[in-house]
Order: structure tokens, then C-alpha cells, then sequence
């Protein structure tokens, strides 16, 4: 755990009494800054689907319970606390997400189980510095998830899809020292460690903690491949 389709153009044709064969143009491409929106989609990895937070998120039992639980784990509470701890807080939250998503700006997956749809985590990617291409990515997963490489997983599927369909540059990975667990799965999705960030996050009401870095750029082989 750690720290949180375009409709096409429509074409207009010109018509003419004789057909009239044009010069072939090249096609500039688009700006990269225009390139760096995050667009929902559903990013399938067999036994789990990553699946858009949101309003109109449906999961078993309910999309507000099943967050008010997950705020309440403690594990979670303890690395990556968020604020979901009633019904109004919890829809508040999913009005975050949706907002993200409306601006491109944070997309925030919920990480559920194929077979059944029930909640198993969350993986968010944002952007820091967006004009640069710079995005820090955040997970958290609950008891019944830990322990399968479902958050490696997850991770690495959501930094891919940042890479290719949102031109991300740089994704950077924070954890608080001490929680071994990330940094685990920082090394396994290929986020190299960077340095130690003195009394750098604070958790609400808090004491600062000291993080690790952890960072992978668009051009880092993918994990588990030679460079």
C-alpha cells in the first residue's frame, strides 16, 4: 500500500461531379501537452478488473459500503488513510474521482475480482506536474487481496496505460519508511529507489514520516525485462 474514449471527429465530405484524387498531406501530431488526459477505461488482467471509481460505480452490496469498509481497515488507515468514514464523506470521495476523470487529471481505479465483482483495492494514477509529463502513483488493498501480487500487478498495468495512452514521462511511487510491503511492490512493478524523503508526508493530524522514492520513466524496460 502506498501514500493515492473519445467520440472520433465526424468527417465532412466534399462532394463533387467527377472524383478528384488529393495529394497526400502528412498529419501533424498532436501537441504532447494535449496528449496528457486520463479518459476512463477498464484495464482487464484476467482474474481482476481495474474499474473506474465514480457515482456510478456498481459493486456487490454497494459501492458506499464497500468504501466505508475499506477506510476502516487498518492497514489501510495507517499508510494510506482517506476520508470515507460515513455516507457523506464516502460520496464525496467518489465525487473526487469523477471530477478527476471529467479533468483529466486523476484517474482513480478500483480493483475488483472478475469472477464476482467484489471490492479487492484501489491504484490511482495523477498527475504532479502534468505539462511535464510528471504523475505519482498511490494503491491500497484490502486484507483479502494481500499477499497475491495483485497490487504489483495492478501497478504495472496502470503505469503502462499512463505511458501509452497519456504520454507520462515520469512516475514517481511514495511509501513511508517502514512499510515494507510497498516498497516490495515498488521493486516488483520496476520502480527503482531513488532516495529517502525526510519527514516528507504528513498522515491527518499526524507526525511527519520519512518515504523512499520510488520512480519509473517511460523508458524503463518493463519489470521482469532486461534493459
Amino acid at each position: 500500500m502506498s501514500s493515492t474514449e473519445t467520440p472520433a471527429q465526424p468527417v465532412r465530405q466534399a462532394q463533387s461531379a467527377q472524383p478528384v484524387q488529393a495529394a497526400a498531406r502528412p498529419t501533424a501530431p498532436a501537441p504532447v501537452g494535449d496528449q496528457r488526459t486520463f479518459r476512463p477505461a477498464t484495464l482487464d488482467l484476467g482474474d481482476v478488473l481495474l474499474r473506474p471509481w465514480g457515482r456510478t460505480l456498481e459493486l456487490p452490496g454497494g459501492v458506499l459500503p464497500a468504501l466505508t469498509a475499506a477506510a476502516a481497515d487498518r492497514e489501510i488507515a495507517r499508510w494510506n488513510p482517506f476520508r470515507a468514514d460515513d455516507r457523506a464523506a464516502a460520496e464525496a470521495y467518489l465525487e473526487r474521482c469523477d471530477t478527476g476523470w471529467a479533468e483529466g487529471g486523476t484517474a482513480a481505479f478500483a480493483v475488483t475480482d472478475a469472477a464476482d465483482g467484489r471490492l479487492l483495492g484501489n491504484v490511482a494514477l495523477r498527475w504532479t506536474n502534468r505539462e511535464d509529463g510528471l504523475a505519482m502513483v498511490g494503491y491500497w488493498l484490502l486484507a483479502a487481496a494481500r499477499g497475491r501480487g495483485i497490487a504489483t500487478r495492478a501497478t504495472t498495468a496502470v503505469t503502462r496505460w499512463g505511458v501509452d495512452t497519456a504520454a507520462a514521462r515520469r512516475i514517481e511511487l511514495c511509501h513511508a519508511v517502514g512499510n515494507d510491503a510497498s516498497c516490495r511492490v515498488a521493486t516488483r512493478a520496476g520502480f527503482r529507489y531513488e532516495g529517502t524523503l525526510r519527514a516528507s508526508y504528513r498522515y491527518e493530524g499526524g507526525e511527519y514520516f520519512d518515504e523512499h522514492l520510488h520512480a519509473r520513466l517511460a523508458t524503463d524496460p518493463e519489470p521482469g525485462r532486461p534493459g
